[in-house]
C-alpha cells in the first residue's frame, strides 16, 4: 500500500489542482450515501415497493441538505470543462475531437450498466417477479442516469456558455418558477418548469466556468455565495411553501429536484461557495501522499461508483430478503428511528457489495493505454508499472 501511495504521488502532474478532484470526489459520495439513507425497499405482499424517511420523519428534511451534493459536481464540471476546451483549443484541436473524448468517458461505462440490468429484468419476469417489482428496481437503478443527460448537454455548450454569467440562467430559473406556483396556468404550467432541467444546473456550470477562468478567487465572493444562498433558500422554504427536503420524496406534492426549483438553485449556490472556501484548506490537506492517494483512487472510478451503488444496494435486500423475514432497516417500512439506525448499521454492508461490483466493472470506465516508460495512464493520472513488472 505504501508503495501504491508513493507511485501515485510521484506520477502526479506538478500542476494538477488536487482539490478539484477532491470536491469531485465528496460530491460523488454524497449523492450514494444520499440515496443510500433516504431509500427504502418495502417488502409488502410479495411486491418490492420504494418508501422514503422523508415521508414517515419529515423532520429528518434537513438531513438531505447534507447529501445532496449535484449543484458541487456541476461547478466542477464546469471548472473542468471550460479549462479542458481552452487547452484543447490552444493545442489546435478541434471541438468534435475534444467532445468525443469526453463523451467516451462519460458514457463508456454506462452501457456495462443497461446490458446487466436489460439481462436481469428479463431473467425476474421469466422467473415469476411481479412486472411491479421489476419496474421499481430498474427505476431506481435508470432514474439517477438523468443527470448524466444534462450534464453531457452542458459539456456539449461549453463553448456558448463557458463566458455566460450565471445571473442568466438564475433569471430563468426566477421566472419559470413564478409562472409555475405564481399563475393558475394549468398543466402547460408544469410542463415550462422542465426549462429548469437545463437553467438550474446552468448556474453552477457557469460557476465552474468562471473559476476556471480566475474568477471567484476572492473569499468575500465565496462566503457571499454561502451565506446569501443558504438564507436566500431558507426564506423560500420557511415563508414560499417550497418543501425543505433537497431530495424527492415520494408522494410529495413538489419536488426540488424534479424538475429543479428557485429553492435548490439557491441551495446550489451555497453549496458552492462552500466548495470554493474548501479549496485551500484542500490543497493543503491533500500535499499529503495518502490523501492524494485516497482521492485518485476514487476519482478513477468516480462513474462506476455511481452507477453502480443502487444496484449494490438492491443486492444486499434481494439476498437479505433468504433469511425468511423482513430485516429491519432493509426491508421494513422507514417510519421510525429504529429504522434509521439500523439502516446507519447496514451502510458498510452496501459499501462491501459496491466493492464487489467495483472490481468487475471497473474496466469499463478505467480505459488503459501505455505510455513510454511502462506506466499505464488512466484518465489523466500516470501511474507508474512496480519495478518488477517493467519490461526492458
Amino acid at each position: 500500500m505504501r508503495d501504491l501511495v508513493r507511485r501515485i504521488a510521484s506520477a502526479t502532474p506538478r500542476d494538477r489542482d488536487r482539490a478539484v478532484d477532491a470536491l469531485r470526489a465528496l460530491a460523488i459520495l454524497g449523492v450514494v450515501l444520499g440515496h443510500w439513507l433516504v431509500t427504502a425497499l418495502v417488502a409488502d405482499s410479495g411486491t418490492v415497493r420504494v418508501a422514503s424517511p422523508l415521508q414517515h420523519l419529515p423532520r429528518l428534511a434537513p438531513v438531505s441538505w447534507g447529501f445532496q451534493t449535484l449543484a458541487v459536481f456541476f461547478l466542477v464540471g464546469g471548472h473542468l470543462g471550460a479549462r479542458g476546451y481552452a487547452t484543447a483549443r490552444a493545442r489546435g484541436e478541434t471541438y468534435g475531437r475534444w467532445l468525443r473524448a469526453r463523451m467516451t468517458r462519460l458514457f463508456r461505462p454506462v452501457g456495462a450498466v443497461f446490458t446487466v440490468w436489460a439481462t436481469t429484468g428479463g431473467l425476474l419476469l421469466a422467473s415469476g417477479v411481479g412486472l411491479e417489482t421489476v419496474h421499481t428496481l430498474l427505476t431506481l437503478v435508470l432514474s439517477p442516469l438523468w443527470f448524466l443527460l444534462v450534464f453531457a448537454a452542458l459539456t456539449a455548450a461549453t463553448p456558448l456558455v463557458a463566458r455566460l454569467s450565471p445571473l442568466w440562467p438564475l433569471a430563468v430559473v426566477l421566472h419559470v418558477d413564478l409562472v409555475r406556483f405564481g399563475l393558475d396556468g394549468g398543466a402547460w404550467s408544469d410542463r415550462i418548469g422542465w426549462v429548469n432541467v437545463a437553467a438550474g444546473w446552468l448556474v453552477p456550470y457557469c460557476l465552474g466556468a468562471a473559476w476556471a477562468r480566475g474568477g471567484l478567487r476572492s473569499p468575500a465572493t465565496r462566503w457571499t455565495l454561502l451565506l446569501g444562498g443558504g438564507t436566500a433558500t431558507a426564506v423560500l422554504v420557511l415563508t414560499a411553501g417550497y418543501p425543505a427536503s433537497m431530495v424527492g420524496v415520494p408522494g410529495a406534492e413538489i419536488s426540488n429536484l424534479s424538475p429543479p426549483t428557485l429553492a435548490a438553485v439557491t441551495f446550489g449556490l451555497a453549496q458552492c461557495g462552500a466548495a470554493l472556501l474548501l479549496v485551500d484548506p484542500l490543497r493543503r490537506l491533500l500535499r499529503r501522499p495518502a490523501a492524494w492517494a485516497t482521492v485518485a483512487l476514487v476519482n478513477l472510478s468516480a462513474m462506476t461508483v455511481f452507477l453502480w451503488h443502487q444496484t449494490a444496494m438492491m443486492a444486499v435486500t434481494a439476498i437479505g430478503l433468504t433469511a425468511g423475514r423482513p430485516l429491519p432497516g432493509l426491508h421494513t417500512v422507514p417510519d421510525g428511528a429504529g429504522w434509521v439506525l439500523a439502516r446507519l448499521a447496514w451502510l458498510p454492508v452496501f459499501a462491501v457489495a459496491l466493492l464487489v461490483c467495483w472490481t468487475a466493472f471497473r474496466t469499463y470506465e478505467q480505459k488503459r493505454r501505455v505510455s513510454r516508460g511502462g506506466s499505464r495512464v488512466v484518465r489523466g493520472h500516470r501511474v507508474p508499472r512496480p519495478t518488477a513488472e517493467r519490461r526492458p
